[in-house]
């Protein structure tokens, strides 16, 4: 079962109440964790920092490993909710793409470049602990790269990339620049990494784009294409 449907199987019987209990601790373990790290995390210290007591952390959370779980949900949901802002539309377009690749160094810049991603941050520590946690994570990431995928798919279909840009690739780059750029941004404390792989990364989306000219090359290109046919003298049977 991945992050999200345990997430929704966890919450689905609560009360109003109970389900802002479990949401306030579920936020106080995501920044306990994105400070400290998973292993530095104690289940009391999340108890404290949310203000609950013993007996509510164990309604709400069988063992540490079921709050990790539903931490990775909650940061999952994080990085889709930072995609929806205004000026990033659907991530469409190279300016979207552009607008994206500097909040991203903004975000990181606002940190001190401390931290790095917080997904790939938790995939760091997480991603050979168990089958059903990488798979919490392994989903939290395809949300991600859906996201920059359908964005790529829209300019691809509205004819603005080359039919033979693969958005999944693209997408794929676009999101491994991404991580990679964090994490060397963060061990350099500066945003120079990120941002030298995040430009290479769309101006390889860049590549793809039709300019104007293109149009024109292919209708001479089947232009010359028809007339070699009209000329091609027609093969036995052909008359």
């Amino acid at each position: 079962m991945t992050g999200d449907h345990a997430e929704q199987d966890a919450t689905a019987l609560l009360t109003p109440k109970g389900r802002a209990t479990r949401a306030r601790v579920v936020a106080a373990a995501a920044r306990l964790v994105y400070d400290r790290g998973v292993g530095a995390t104690s289940i009391d210290e999340v108890r404290r920092a949310a203000g609950v007591s013993g007996s509510q952390m164990t309604h709400y959370f069988g063992d540490k490993r079921s709050l990790i779980r539903a931490v990775i949900g909650w940061q999952a949901d994080n990085v889709i909710e930072l995609h929806r802002q205004p000026d990033l539309g659907q991530l469409d377009s190279l300016a979207a793409l552009r607008r994206w690749a500097e909040l991203n160094v903004e975000r990181q810049q606002q940190y001190g470049c401390r931290g790095g991603c917080r997904l790939g941050s938790l995939a760091g520590e997480l991603a050979e602990s168990d089958p059903e946690t990488r798979a919490d994570l392994a989903a939290g990431f395809q949300r991600w790269q859906a996201l920059l995928r359908r964005g790529l798919t829209l300019m691809r279909d509205r004819g603005e990339l080359r039919p033979d840009a693969d958005p999944d690739q693209l997408a794929y780059a676009l999101l491994a620049a991404l991580q990679g750029g964090m994490l060397l941004t963060q061990l350099a404390r500066d945003p120079v990494p990120l941002t030298a792989a995040l430009r290479t990364a769309i101006a390889q989306v860049e590549s793809f784009v039709v300019t104007a000219a293109e149009p024109e090359k292919v209708v001479r290109k089947e232009s010359r294409r028809s007339r070699l046919l009209r000329r091609t003298p027609a093969g036995p049977g052909g008359r």
